[in-house]
């Protein structure tokens, strides 16, 4: 098969958010890229990452403000997380620490967290004297290729309990300094050089009620903005006529990533009338707007603005019974996008009307139907009087992506559909030492189903891609996709003691 890189983006860095839940994200391909951003400490994510039906006082609080009412005392925490993506396609290291507190009603958390992100080895700038072994480099030195990018994020959290209301409410920002997004060093095929940079702002405001009896509300209102740049170099041949050779030259290309969002999350839970069981209820919508999407190879049109509509509805259930802790989550996420190429001169189109500047070219049109399930298990033993305990605790994800493209281009009057589907499916596993004062925390998983996707061209070739970017891309394939498969391994270590 004839291999080269095709290139895909995201849309929204949603894993830049501190969960996902109530951020719905949206892929046109099998790419997944949650792995770099799952940096803060939680309990739930060795058990499947379950959420609806139980209670993760470790990450909540990133989730929803409004839960931090539910700290004890002022813990300091570190969750250091290291993953590689198999095929050579990269890997990263992320150390973030922080602590979180509460004195009478008023309750905070101040984090921040440093990250390395490697590039795929696959990336060697070598295309130019393969295709010309004659052509001079004309003096053209980009210098040896840089393997390895930083990130830095800083979390701030403040909330307060109302009293004799039940109530509790609380505003979070996370801040994301970007010089490296996994995967987008291969997103650019046959670049000399590429430099990432820019930031993501995610903002919440979260609501908290209790009632007697165990049962909650929480709301959460969320607005997301993801701002990158890509600064594309690339080294060109062409006839000098004056040498009366084939030479290069270089020439840079600026691409643009622009998202922004609104969503509201809400969820319910309360106790079943069986003992220990409980079950919970969730509603997400988001409300999302593409200013620019960046240009890329597989997308068969050149310039790509949009908007979305996502929602999911789902149920969760749960069963704690003496150290014993079970969990099954089902969510179902319809979703709408609409993309299009805008042109900046009137266009003729083949029946002889013209197309006023602004007017669209090309028209897509996406309908999804996914869905997400999520079980775990967890067991506790305790290893002496003084409360000591641990646990070990196994999960499995499931995520089903499922859509519809249909696209119009109004210039040659003509339309296709495509239909693509896909599952992707993630063992979890992890361990834990608690002692009165100390915990400590291990926490493992592996993502599968998800690798290099490309388009077929209706010939003999497949071209797959060479990225792990993954959370929301949403670009027009021009062709039925192919797959080379990659597994990405994580593994997270956390700390977590009392500060006084």
């Amino acid at each position: 098969m004839l291999k080269r890189a095709l290139s895909v983006s995201c849309l929204i860095l949603l894993g830049v958010a501190p969960a996902s839940a109530q951020i719905i994200t949206i892929r046109t391909v099998p790419i997944s890229q949650a792995h770099q951003f799952q940096i803060f400490p939680s309990q739930m994510v060795p058990m499947g990452d379950i959420s609806i039906a139980v209670a993760d006082t470790l990450h909540d609080p990133f989730s929803n403000p409004a839960t931090g009412s539910r700290l004890g005392t002022a813990r300091f925490f570190g969750s250091p997380a290291v993953y590689s993506v198999s095929e050579g396609a990269g890997g990263g290291r992320t150390l973030p620490i922080g602590a979180l507190m509460k004195t009478g009603p008023w309750y905070g958390g101040l984090a921040v967290a440093l990250q390395e992100v490697d590039l795929s080895r696959a990336v060697e700038f070598a295309p130019v004297p393969f295709l010309c072994p004659s052509c001079p480099q004309g003096g053209i030195d980009f210098g040896p290729p840089e393997r390895s990018h930083g990130n830095t994020y800083a979390f701030a959290m403040l909330g307060r309990d109302l009293p004799g209301t039940g109530i509790s409410i609380g505003g979070s920002v996370l801040y994301a300094g970007l010089h490296a997004v996994d995967g987008v060093d291969l997103l650019y095929p046959g670049n000399a050089r590429l430099k990432q940079y820019g930031h993501a702002i995610d903002l919440r405001l979260g609501l908290l009620k209790e009632w007697t009896g165990d049962r909650t509300l929480e709301a959460v209102l969320v607005h997301n903005q993801y701002s990158m740049t890509h600064d594309v170099f690339y080294l060109d041949l062409f006839w000098d006529p004056g040498a009366q050779q084939t030479t290069q030259r270089p020439r840079m290309e600026r691409n643009l990533d622009r998202t922004r969002i609104w969503g509201l999350h809400l969820e319910y839970e309360r106790p079943l009338p069986a003992p220990g069981w409980q079950i919970g209820f969730v509603g997400t919508a988001n409300r999302m707007s593409h200013p620019k999407i960046p240009n890329y190879e597989i997308m068969n049109i050149p310039r790509d603005p949009g908007n979305s509509s996502a929602f999911n509805v789902g149920v969760g259930v749960s069963r704690q019974y003496r150290l014993s802790t079970f969990g099954v989550d089902v969510i179902y996420e319809p979703i709408w996008s609409h993309t299009w190429a805008d042109s900046d001169i009137p266009v003729e189109t083949n029946a002889g009307d013209i197309i006023p500047p602004g007017g669209m070219t090309i028209e897509n049109h996406f309908r999804f139907s996914n869905a997400v399930f999520r079980m775990g298990v967890g067991q506790d033993v305790k290893l002496g009087d003084d409360g000591t305990v641990a646990g070990l605790q196994f999960g499995l994800s499931l995520r089903s992506i499922h859509y519809w493209l249909d696209q119009r281009d109004h210039v040659q009057l003509s339309s296709r559909d495509l239909e693509e589907s896909w599952v992707e499916w993630t063992p979890t596993w992890g361990a834990a030492l608690r002692f009165p004062e100390l915990e400590f925390r291990y926490q493992g998983r592996v993502t599968n189903g998800t690798g290099r996707p490309g388009v077929g061209n209706g010939g003999p070739f497949a071209i797959p891609e060479a990225a792990d970017l993954g959370s929301t891309i949403l670009v027009a394939p021009s062709g039925p996709l192919t797959l080379d498969e990659v597994r990405v391994v994580t593994h997270q270590f956390s700390i977590s003691l009392p500060l006084r």
